[in-house]
């Protein structure tokens, strides 16, 4: 398969080396000086040469605030018979855009990065597909994300941003909210270095897809989660309630499995 990917950022990288083992890979970003690190790719750096390519599937990997104008700028240059597809993590707007497009799409949403996960064992990392979409697309990249051993789950696109919003918006607050309220220690715990790096890896993430999670129409009845259980936590510690801390304590490993 003639695959094109655009944008050669963390992901897209990504994409291109792992794909270009299998399929005839191109690649395309603004920055030029990106290209220059691929092998078995063709490097373009131009739409005309994408034309030429005619690539049966297009994935947009570029950052989340410039995707619908990545796919404007490019749909010219595609075949018609050319399926387009997406790895945001936020997937509003879409549906209408390729519902006004016409064209074959397929949507997913690869659910790790350079920054945390390691990308050479993926198995306990997940993947989400779209149920819209495109069979044939949806297949390519179920195939593809088995081939690494992603645990793959398949949402509509309103589970998914419903999904991301809880599972991302939860950590991403009260990681903002640590960070906001730290200060530098001379001697910092084991707990403190490892909550330390989690802030310092999320806010090493794009400012717009901070916000566009955090912003999502799922994320405030989540925030508001967090603000009434620090209340709570708050009045115990006011009223030195020793007995309510140690029930707290119980519902929390219950949560999480303990």
């Amino acid at each position: 398969m003639k695959i094109l990917v655009l944008g050669a950022g963390n992901m897209g990288s990504w994409f291109v080396e792992t794909l270009c083992l299998d399929h005839e890979v191109g690649v395309f970003d603004l920055d030029k000086s990106k290209l220059k690190y691929f092998f078995q790719t063709h490097r373009f750096v131009s739409y005309d040469e994408i034309q030429k390519f005619q690539p049966d599937l297009l994935i947009n990997a570029v950052s989340l605030q410039y995707t619908f104008e990545a796919f404007e700028a490019v749909m010219p240059f595609l075949p018609e018979t050319c399926i387009i597809s997406d790895i945001t993590s936020v997937k509003n707007g879409l549906p209408q855009y390729y519902k006004d497009k016409g064209k074959r799409y397929v949507s997913t949403h690869p659910m790790f990065g350079p920054t945390f996960a390691n990308v050479k064992e993926l198995s306990s990392q997940n993947a989400i597909i779209i149920k819209e979409g495109d069979e044939e697309g949806k297949t390519f990249f179920r195939d593809f994300y088995s081939s690494l051993n992603l645990n793959i789950y398949d949402y509509s696109f309103e589970e998914h941003d419903e999904t991301i919003s809880y599972s991302l918006s939860i950590p991403f607050s009260s990681t903002l909210v640590f960070a906001a309220c730290m200060k530098h220690q001379e001697a910092p715990g084991t707990t403190f270095k490892k909550h330390l790096t989690i802030a310092k890896g999320l806010m090493s993430e794009n400012d717009y897809l901070l916000s566009e999670i955090l912003l999502s129409p799922y994320t405030l009845t989540q925030v508001e989660n967090i603000k009434n259980k620090l209340e709570f936590l708050i009045e115990m510690i006011r009223e030195k309630d020793t007995a309510s801390l140690h029930k707290f304590f119980a519902e929390i490993r219950d949560n999480i499995g303990e």
